[in-house]
């Protein structure tokens, strides 16, 4: 990490934003790149007094594009950034609106086991990529997974990109799908032409001068997983083309190694049977599509938990799903789910309760012996969890409660 160490000596620095990757930027600078100063800022763009720093580190989550300085200004920049700038040659920068998760967890597993170098799993799947900065060599991998807000002021491109879909969400933040997809797209903006994007049918025409790799259903060789759904077949169709063609992996060991796969907590996670009832935790669920997939996914679904913090997306396909679906009990709760109620109340299969204590409460007394229970909530956490993962932790701890109700008697 020469490059980096030789940028930031000497200057002086802002972090802009102190969570997990604010407290990350300031240890390496600290450590490794000798600053004059590194400050630290948590407040609004106002009070960014950008004139005393060389550099400010902003950090994804903050609201940084609609209300400031052209973002192409070179003091502002972020890790995702300066990590691309360094090992953007051998990285593999995975996006999309839903499935880059396993999609990059899936790939790492695969290169890690099929591959003889060191494979770092980085970015808004797991630590911060400046954690990984001092263990990183010219033969490593780094499989990046990349939100819309780390991809959107990237200057310096991953070598391998991927583009898994496109659905309408971060509306709270984009206020439109264009604006959104724009953010996205930063993953490919300035590839050049040996650079490679994989892409998947759901994503909308875009220019690029990386050769583009087009991934389709139809193109899904069939494989052995552990983790459900046709989602997840074509997000191992990914991996493994990945594998094969940019790094010359053996077919019958890539897919040894899909078979091995686990999959990650909150996405489809079978949680426990209680009484007869399975139960998945499937808190990821964020949009429409994903609580669609997520009920064609697992078997015997008679009961599906539904609702959360109301961003304003488009409803109308999963309104549409649960007017076919008259087999499945659709609780829905939260403010989200308000709304899917409002268009949907005259059907007997729909109820509206409160909470996410009440749903599971619910589908506890109302779902068979041998049917099952999906959390697909089709919205965010926020307002009312910390993030998805405490509300998939909550869904699994009111599943324990049950089961020890149940000892009890």
């Amino acid at each position: 990490m020469e490059k980096t160490i030789r940028r930031f000596a000497g200057k002086r620095i802002l972090v802009w934003g102190y969570g997990r990757e604010g407290r990350s930027t300031e240890k390496l600078l600290k450590e490794y790149c000798s600053p004059e100063v590194v400050d630290i800022y948590e407040g609004s763009r106002e009070g960014v007094e950008e004139d005393l720093y060389d550099y400010v580190f902003v950090s994804p989550g903050i609201k940084f594009e609609e209300d400031a300085p052209d973002f192409k200004n070179e003091k502002f920049t972020s890790q995702t950034e300066i990590f691309m700038e360094e090992y953007g040659a051998q990285t593999v920068g995975i996006t999309g609106t839903k499935g880059k998760s396993t999609t990059s967890a899936m790939l790492a597993a695969v290169l890690s086991a099929c591959t003889d170098r060191k494979v770092f799993l980085m970015g808004n799947i797991g630590k911060p990529c400046f954690d990984y900065m001092p263990e990183m060599d010219e033969n490593s991998i780094a499989v990046f997974e990349l939100s819309c807000h780390q991809c959107q002021r990237l200057q310096k491109d991953p070598h391998t990109a991927v583009f898994l879909n496109l659905y309408e969400d971060h509306l709270d933040r984009y206020i439109t799908r264009k604006h959104y997809f724009e953010a996205k797209l930063g993953i490919t903006r300035r590839q050049a032409w040996d650079d490679i994007l994989y892409y998947g049918e759901d994503v909308p025409a875009f220019e690029t001068k990386a050769k583009k790799r087009l991934v389709t259903r139809k193109e899904v060789r069939g494989f052995t997983l552990k983790i459900p759904g046709d989602h997840n077949q074509l997000n191992a169709e990914f991996v493994y083309r990945i594998a094969k063609e940019v790094y010359g992996c053996d077919g019958t060991k890539i897919r040894e190694a899909l078979s091995a796969y686990s999959g990650l907590p909150h996405r489809l996670e079978y949680a426990g049977t209680v009484n007869g009832v399975m139960y998945y935790d499937d808190s990821i669920s964020t949009i429409p599509e994903a609580a669609i997939s997520a009920a064609e996914s697992v078997k015997n679904v008679k009961t599906l938990l539904v609702g959360g913090m109301d961003r304003g997306i488009d409803y109308d396909i999963l309104i549409s799903y649960i007017r076919k679906r008259r087999d499945i009990t659709f609780l829905l709760a939260y403010a989200s789910g308000a709304r899917i109620y409002e268009a949907v109340k005259d059907l007997p299969n729909v109820q509206y309760v409160e909470d996410l204590k009440a749903q599971v409460e619910t589908a506890a007394k109302i779902t068979p012996s041998g049917g099952a229970v999906v959390m697909s909530n089709a919205a965010a956490s926020y307002g009312y969890f910390k993030n998805f993962e405490e509300r998939g932790d909550f869904f699994k701890s009111l599943i324990s409660e049950i089961r020890k109700n149940t000892e009890d008697r």
